[in-house]
């Protein structure tokens, strides 16, 4: 029996759109969400299905980036569920502690999936918290490629 957990390569384009969202805003800065949240027009009303909670997830590495999977360490996460009034059902995982930006996200993601939100969400909240996580990423990128050290060896006598 394998170990492996890969992800099912024939989704349809419905989840990859999902996940795709689902991703930035677990990775988004709680600040970002919370000023882009706060600029929405217009917010549904949600209940609570699954409070936000604070758990443990186990966190898989591999050697070298392709080698075999190991187990690297528990990481904290904090996820919650939400049901719109219209019967949406939302759900948010963020790594960390952060309450507020679980239950955001899991409304967030209720809301992404009725299509008449689905544009003004995505021009408004999606596409900047992505544009601002990867300018974050690509930051930190040249900061490390900063102090890069070049090793070399020199060969001695021939």
């Amino acid at each position: 029996m394998s170990n492996e957990h890969p992800v099912p390569s024939e989704q349809t384009a419905e989840q990859q759109s999902r996940r795709r969202w689902m991703s930035v805003l677990s990775k988004a800065d709680f600040p970002d969400l919370d000023a882009l949240w706060g600029n929405l027009p217009s917010k549904p009303a949600w209940t609570v299905v699954r409070p936000p909670e604070i758990g443990m997830v186990m966190v898989r590495g591999r050697a070298g980036g392709s080698g075999g999977r190991f187990n690297l360490g528990e990481m904290t996460v904090t996820r919650c569920a939400v049901q719109l009034d219209d019967g949406a059902l939302g759900f948010g995982y963020v790594m960390g502690r952060n309450k507020p930006h679980a239950e955001l996200a899991a409304v967030v993601d209720a809301m992404m999936q009725t299509p008449s939100r689905r544009d003004t969400l995505e021009r408004v909240l999606i596409a900047p918290l992505s544009l601002r996580h990867d300018a974050r990423t690509d930051q930190r990128g040249r900061k490390a490629a900063s102090t890069k050290v070049e090793f070399f060896t020199v060969v001695r006598g021939s």
